[in-house]
């Protein structure tokens, strides 16, 4: 297909989204036709991604751009895309499908504005990736978060109204400032540069000192949205606030999107100066460090995670650190990766919250016998977590590993290996807490069940119960009401032995799945991610593809 073609189409990754979110809204409470509709459409852009990689795959690299409205290049909305863009929105494109299929199965979509809120959710995010300019990208980042927050809302856990306001406030405010430091930075770039376009700014931090300051305000504000060593606390504080879904799907694409826009902006505008690297490693070697020491004392699964999340930041943007090409495709590949198996893990542990009431470590029990399925979900995307072979997390740290070799970061080797052990340690904390050994918060008696907290984490939910002393009466009356004990009178029949539906249960396989295959058949992710690391190396294509469209 002609480039000029393939770039005319780009602006339909913004426009499509936005337009059916208007037509969903004017259509009602519909939530069938709305989940038809919206999974269609994403459906629709994710071959269209697949359809980019292809493109660059078979020009071994290169960039389309295309100038919305014929503009003139520093005047019109510039739309980019190369290797690193479509493998970013094949993913992105990949997750918001699979969380809108958990978030309908898991219930948590049970309103007229989900969808819609999700597909402006998608245009802010397909957008952001897109952009080559520094305020059009503020102006996604908006659009992409401004849909989140009513996602959050929507989907909060109401039985925990002190989680669900605390994360709410934090998630808001934490945005707000972030959005608000990300503009200083920009004013500053177009008061020195003269101009906020990418290609424009291209390498001019190395020559110009004004250039880099303000380079480095909008990094830093990235840092903060992706939660980087010492503004990392917020990530693990506001995302166990909303429902199992929304986790999943924000862990996905919010920070991700930051860390995308990091990599692209020191490629292009700092032209991977040599420089200011050495911050870079120390401050992702410390991100690795704290991040899996901060899951260590937690005692829900969504916080551990939440916290492996900003751990594992650590180990992505190390590959910008090291801003060699092996870095960078090591960066790369742990990017997507991570992206999948995080989301698998989200979503497994979630599935287990939804059906039995619990994410707290110990108050549930031996899951894995009575859903077989979840269970082994889990453990493969908790191994490949870890690194394990023959998971894509083991081919992603070794590459990653290795590069940091190359570059002669012996030291950030050793962080690496030692958060590993940690994290492998840390995911055996769930599966023997939650999936392996029995529940120890529980009772049960022949005329009722006993529901009691143990936990005291006042934000965790307080129910308490193994697989083997569930009943239905017990699982629509339980009480979540923090140190409270709950009697509940039932009926003799009891669940059965398998509550996780199949609807519920597919999307952690299927991301599982995926990851076996990145793990088994790794060498195809990493020449694509190779190709995409010589885009950000030498940056020369990029930079005449959005000057001469």
């Amino acid at each position: 297909m002609s480039p000029d073609i393939v770039g005319a189409a780009l602006p339909l990754f913004v426009g499509l989204p936005l337009i059916v979110a208007g037509i969903l809204v004017m259509t009602g409470h519909r939530l069938r036709l709305h989940a038809v509709i919206s999974i269609s459409t994403m459906l629709i852009m994710l071959l269209g991604a697949f359809g980019l990689v292809y493109h660059f795959s078979s020009t071994d690299g290169g960039a389309i751009a295309h100038q919305v409205g014929n503009w003139p290049v520093g005047v019109a909305i510039p739309f980019v895309a190369d290797m690193f863009t479509a493998l970013m929105l094949s993913v992105t494109l990949l997750l918001t499908v699979v969380s809108m299929w958990f978030a309908h199965a898991s219930r948590a979509a049970n309103s007229q504005y989900f969808a819609p809120l999700v597909l402006l959710l998608s245009t802010g995010v397909n957008g952001a990736l897109l952009t080559a300019d520094l305020f059009n990208l503020f102006v996604f980042l908006e659009v992409m978060l401004l849909p989140s927050y009513g996602l959050y809302v929507l989907s909060a856990n109401r039985k925990l109204p002190v989680r669900r306001i605390h994360g709410a406030r934090l998630y808001v405010t934490l945005n707000l400032f972030t959005s608000t430091l990300y503009m200083v930075g920009v004013g500053f770039l177009y008061g020195t540069a003269g101009s906020v376009n990418i290609a424009i700014l291209a390498e001019q931090a190395q020559h110009d000192s004004a250039v880099a300051i303000a380079g480095a305000v909008t990094i830093f504000a990235l840092a903060i949205k992706a939660s980087v060593v010492p503004v990392h606390g917020w990530l693990a504080r506001a995302y166990p606030g909303t429902s199992p879904a929304i986790t999943a799907l924000f862990s996905g694409l919010h920070t991700k999107v930051a860390i995308y826009a990091i990599y692209r902006i020191y490629a292009v505008v700092y032209g991977g100066d040599t420089r200011f690297l050495w911050i870079g490693v120390v401050l992702f070697s410390l991100t690795m460090l704290i991040g899996v020491f901060g899951a260590v004392g937690e005692k829900t699964t969504r916080t551990i995670l939440a916290f492996h999340m900003v751990s594992q930041i650590g180990y992505i943007l190390l590959g910008v650190a090291l801003f060699t090409e092996l870095g960078l495709t090591a960066g790369i590949f742990y990017l997507l990766h991570h992206m999948i198996v995080k989301a698998s893990l989200f979503m497994s542990t979630g599935a287990v919250e939804v059906r039995y009431g619990s994410g707290v470590i110990g108050a549930l029990g031996g899951i894995s016998r009575t859903e077989p399925v979840i269970g082994v979900a889990f453990m493969i995307a908790a191994l490949s977590l870890a690194g394990i072979p023959p998971f894509s997390g083991f081919v992603a740290k070794f590459m990653l590993i290795v590069g940091a070799v190359e570059a002669g970061e012996i030291a950030a080797v050793v962080v690496m290996l030692f958060v590993s052990l940690i994290t492998l340690l840390s995911m055996l904390k769930i599966w023997t807490g939650m999936f392996w050994e029995k529940g120890s918060g529980s009772q049960a008696t022949k005329s009722g069940t006993v529901i009691t907290s143990q936990t005291r984490d006042p934000y965790a939910q307080e129910v308490s119960y193994t697989p083997e002393l569930a009943t239905e009466a017990t699982r629509a009356q339980v009480s979540t009401l923090s140190g409270t004990q709950t009697i509940i009178e039932t009926d003799e029949s009891t669940v059965p032995a398998r509550r996780i539906n199949f609807a519920l249960a597919a999307p952690a396989v299927t991301l599982a799945i995926i990851t076996v295959v990145l793990g088994i058949g790794g060498q195809f992710l990493l020449s694509l991610s190779g190709i995409a690391a010589e885009g950000l190396y030498d940056t020369t294509e990029y930079v005449q593809a959005v000057m001469n469209p």
